[in-house]
């Protein structure tokens, strides 16, 4: 599924998307969850440090 996403996401010319997933750990149960978003190359780093 992510494959098909991903190659569905490139366009020549236009702005080009990534599917980015961050690991959180809940600070109650200590488990981990997944969050996933798609977007702009150009806002990956502000994603990733973020909290």
């Amino acid at each position: 599924m992510a494959k098909k996403v991903v190659a569905t996401l490139k366009k020549e010319g236009g702005v080009a998307f990534i599917k980015a997933i961050k690991a959180i750990k809940s600070p109650k149960s200590g488990a981990y969850t997944f969050r996933e978003e798609i977007l702009p190359e150009t806002s990956v780093k502000d994603f990733f440090n973020k909290k």
